[in-house]
């Protein structure tokens, strides 16, 4: 059974193998990855893991910067990663509140679905009412993992990652 939890220093080895099977890009979304992050190393990958602890801490939640990060594991196995940003900015604007991935041997398993309904319960105990998520055009699994929870197109906006899809979702 998949559980979602706080990144985790003891996952590096698990998570470098998602990494390599999905390889590098956008898709890591839920992960919170930046390309200035140096995660290969066991201290790069202690740093990352703890500033991502820092954005999730409820002192940054509370004051609607921050994002909390959820990883999607099984055992030792690291399925994919959730976040959920928190406030209204410029982020959250063009990317959403909650962004999501799962690594290619472990889709069609419904963990995106069972993730999205764990992050749209967490949104809801910090007060929001709806959330934006966002989709690239052609992600035909995830628009409908969002509709499966009454997500309602926006409008297909383009940003600098390529053309994306709107949807909102009421909690």
């Amino acid at each position: 059974m998949p559980e979602l939890m706080a990144p985790a220093t003891r996952l590096h080895s698990a998570w470098l193998e998602a990494r390599a099977e999905w390889g590098p890009g956008l898709h890591e979304d839920g992960f919170g990855l930046r390309p200035s992050d140096e995660v290969d190393s066991p201290s790069g990958f202690a740093a990352w893991v703890a500033l991502l602890a820092d954005e999730s801490d409820p002192k940054a939640v509370e004051t609607g910067r921050g994002c909390t990060y959820r990883w999607i594991v099984e055992g030792d196995r690291v399925h994919g990663g959730i976040a959920l940003r928190h406030g209204p900015n410029d982020y959250v604007a063009q990317f959403g509140h909650i962004g999501y991935g799962i690594r290619p041997s472990s889709r069609r398993r419904g963990l995106a679905t069972w993730a999205l309904g764990q992050a749209l319960d967490e949104a809801r105990a910090l007060g929001l009412d709806r959330v934006l998520i966002v989709c690239e055009v052609d992600n035909l699994a995830s628009v409908k993992t969002i509709e499966h929870y009454g997500g309602v197109f926006e409008d297909v906006r383009d940003t600098d990652h390529g053309s994306v899809q709107r949807y909102w979702i009421k909690i």
